[in-house]
């Protein structure tokens, strides 16, 4: 049994050769957790608990898909505010001409198509914390008020008289703007993401946490993946970052209900075109079994031919079809 970040993961024979991963979690809640086995992110986990005991502004900045949100949460959870429910706010969600209303608030009459009085996300979050995501895209100048209500804790909502305090701790996320960009010279911490194809350690953690959450919500209890799911899952670049690993997990398992995790089903729960073809999905499953097969058996072809069930010249076609090396099991 090994410990990866928040989970203890065992590697267990399923029967018939197949290898699976058991995780149990342990901890701080599952959906609090900061996942991974890489250096990476241990020093994210050491960021994130630093920022999360001090009250000064966060950015947290990272590629598309790079599951700020979940730094962010944890940085609320395993802070004094935990108890409040997080605030939010998606800067992109909202027109340019309505983000100091969304973020300050603005007394009635001020937006004549929206002529209500109405309390901005500062507000609401006050006593808790307000995750802004992508704050790149709130203008130079909502981005200069949020800045400034931060430095002198108080705001005021538009069109207001009296200035309100600032009981929110502002945690902002984004793809392109620094610390510094944002924040200049005040103090603040800044908590970079690195995208999951510099640290495949993380992979198969991750994909065990995402695997444990979608197995609950289904109702059943998860058994792991196969060996040659894990292979899958290690051989992927991962463009999409962790975004596309959870979604691929969550895809999978609908595919193969309470069973194993196959790396068919994770061929198959690739989004659109990047399925792949019948005859690619056949080539990376002889490609799997061949080496499997040549590993188990020291990469003595006879004897794998013979547990194959195939002439022996007939295998060593295959071998050569898929381009694996026997020498590199001897």
């Amino acid at each position: 049994m090994a410990r990866i970040g928040d989970m203890d993961v065992v590697a267990a024979d399923g029967g018939d050769g197949v290898e699976v991963l058991r995780t149990r979690p342990v901890g701080r809640r599952r959906e609090d957790r900061i996942v991974g086995a890489s250096q990476a992110t241990r020093d994210l986990i050491e960021q994130a608990t630093l920022a999360a005991r001090s009250e000064l502004p966060v950015l947290i900045s990272g590629p598309a898909g790079s599951d700020k949100e979940q730094v962010a949460r944890a940085i609320h959870a395993w802070g004094p505010r935990h108890a409040q429910r997080l605030g939010t706010l998606s800067a992109v969600a909202v027109p340019e001409a309505l983000q100091g209303r969304e973020l300050f608030g603005c007394a009635a009459g001020v937006y004549p198509a929206v002529p209500g009085e109405h309390v901005g996300a500062l507000e609401r979050a006050s006593g808790s914390t307000l995750w802004i995501d992508q704050v790149e895209a709130l203008s130079a100048g909502v981005r200069d008020a949020l800045v400034k209500s931060i430095a002198e804790r108080r705001f005021r909502r538009e069109g207001g008289d009296a200035p309100l305090a600032l009981g929110a701790r502002v945690v902002c996320s984004g793809e392109s703007l620094s610390g510094a960009s944002l924040f200049g010279d005040a103090p603040h911490h800044e908590i970079p993401v690195p995208p999951l194809a510099s640290r495949p350690e993380d992979v198969l953690p991750l994909a065990a946490h995402y695997l444990a959450a979608f197995a609950e919500e289904a109702g059943f209890e998860p058994v792991g993946f196969a060996g040659d799911a894990r292979a899958c899952l290690l051989a992927e670049s991962w463009t999409g970052d962790v975004r596309e690993l959870r979604e691929r997990i969550r895809q999978a398992v609908r595919l193969s209900g309470s069973g194993a995790i196959s790396a068919e089903a994770l061929l198959l729960a690739r989004d659109g075109d990047d399925v792949p073809s019948f005859k690619e999905a056949k080539r990376a499953f002889e490609t799997r079994y061949v080496r499997g097969l040549l590993r188990r058996c020291g990469g003595n072809i006879s004897r794998a031919a013979r547990l194959a069930k195939k002439d022996r010249k007939d295998f060593y076609d295959v071998i050569r079809r898929t381009g694996v090396d026997p020498s590199e099991f001897r």
